[in-house]
């Protein structure tokens, strides 16, 4: 007889960096939206993640219970307001960190090269990269001291 696998519980700091994708297509509709209905996410994915109400419904129903997100109720008619309940500054952090280790082999330059090459940055964006750059710089210097 096979043995089962024991279920370990996640932290709630740990379920939001180890989304699903479709829970992390959700969570980036709400981040974008601030908030918004389980109809506006659906409409919203469409063009790149086709799916059926109920499961937008679900996937937000999941994300309810890791604490990810909240819900109200509207002020018309059965649909509730769903609002991210957290930042998405630590999930980016530890998704693009993921993507460097197993991606790139821990090549953060190759890993912007992918990016540049892949989207090129606007002008108002460069402005923003060249002050993190700056920023960095100052960071390491100091930590050389």
């Amino acid at each position: 007889m096979a043995k089962r696998r024991k279920k370990t519980k996640r932290s709630a700091s740990s379920a939001s960096t180890h989304l699903p994708n479709a829970e992390l297509d959700v969570m980036a509709c709400l981040w974008k939206d601030g908030q918004s209905t389980a109809r506006n996410i659906r409409e919203t994915m469409l063009r790149y993640r086709p799916m059926a109400h109920g499961s937008v419904v679900t996937l937000l129903t999941r994300l309810e219970a890791k604490g990810m997100v909240t819900k109200k109720k509207g002020s018309f008619g059965k649909a509730f307001i769903f609002k991210p309940a957290r930042a998405p500054e630590t999930t980016y952090r530890s998704l693009a960190k993921d993507m460097v280790r197993r991606v790139f082999a821990g090549d953060s330059a190759r890993m912007v090269t992918s990016l540049f090459e892949a989207h090129p940055p606007t002008k108002g964006e460069l402005t923003q990269i060249q002050t993190l750059v700056n920023s960095a710089k100052r960071k390491a210097k100091a930590s050389r001291r």
